[in-house]
C-alpha cells in the first residue's frame, strides 16, 4: 500500500469534548498538540494533503475540542486544543485540562505525540509542559519545527542544533525534532516516516 495516499485518504471522524465522547479505543493512534498560532491545523493539512481536513483560523485557539480524523479502519489522528492561549474562559481552559488528562492518562490506542512549535519561538513554557506532560504518561514525542521557510536555511538549522541540545537535556523523555513547513511542504516525508514507525507501517 501506499502510505502516503492512506494519509491522502484521511476524513473527519468526530470531536470529543467530554471522556464519555471519546470514540472506541482501539487501532493506533497520533495526536497533535501545539501553540494556537504554531500552525498545527496548516500542518496536518500539508500532511494529510487536504486544504481543509483540520480548520484554519486566524483567530487562536478556535480548536476546543479533540478532533479525531480516521485515516484507516484501525488508524486515527487526534487534533488537540491549542495551548498557551488564555482567551477562553477559565472553566473552558479547566475542562479541557480535565479531558486532555483524562485522554493522556487512559488512551491505550495513543502510540505518540506531534508537538507543532513555530520554529522562531520554540519551546516556550507551555510546550515545555506539553513536553513533560507527555513524558509523565510515557508517551513519544516528535517535534516539528514549523515555519522553516520563514529563516535561511543556516538560521534554521541552528534553530534545529538549538532545539537538539535542549532536548539531549531531557535524559527521561523518548523525542525526537526536524524542520517542518507547512507552507513549502518541507519535512513531509520525514514526518510521515514518523507517523507510520507509530502506526506500525515503517
Amino acid at each position: 500500500m501506499d502510505f502516503k495516499n492512506q494519509l491522502a485518504n484521511t476524513s473527519f471522524y468526530t470531536s470529543a469534548s467530554s471522556p464519555d465522547s471519546l470514540p472506541a479505543d482501539e487501532g493506533y493512534e497520533v495526536a497533535f498538540a501545539g501553540r494556537s498560532n504554531a500552525g498545527k491545523s496548516s500542518a496536518i493539512n500539508r500532511l494529510c494533503n487536504q486544504k481543509s481536513l483540520a480548520r484554519t483560523s486566524k483567530t487562536p485557539g478556535r480548536t476546543q475540542l479533540i478532533n479525531f480524523f480516521s485515516v484507516s479502519p484501525v488508524n486515527k489522528l487526534a487534533d488537540l486544543p491549542g495551548y498557551g492561549y488564555a482567551k477562553a474562559s477559565h472553566s473552558k481552559q479547566r475542562q479541557w485540562l480535565e479531558l486532555l488528562e483524562y485522554y493522556f492518562t487512559h488512551r491505550q490506542a495513543l502510540k505518540g505525540t506531534i508537538i507543532v512549535m513555530d520554529i522562531r519561538h520554540p519551546f516556550q513554557d507551555a510546550d515545555q509542559k506539553m513536553i513533560n506532560w507527555c513524558t509523565h504518561h510515557h508517551c513519544d514525542v516528535h517535534i516539528l519545527l514549523n515555519k522553516s521557510d520563514k529563516l535561511s536555511r543556516n538560521k534554521a538549522h541552528n534553530q534545529l542544533q538549538a532545539a537538539s541540545n535542549i532536548l539531549s537535556h531531557d535524559k527521561n523523555a523518548s523525542s525526537s525534532i526536524q524542520l517542518f513547513s507547512a507552507m513549502t511542504g518541507y519535512g513531509v516525508d520525514e514526518a510521515m516516516s514518523k507517523i507510520y514507525s507509530w502506526f506500525g507501517t515503517s
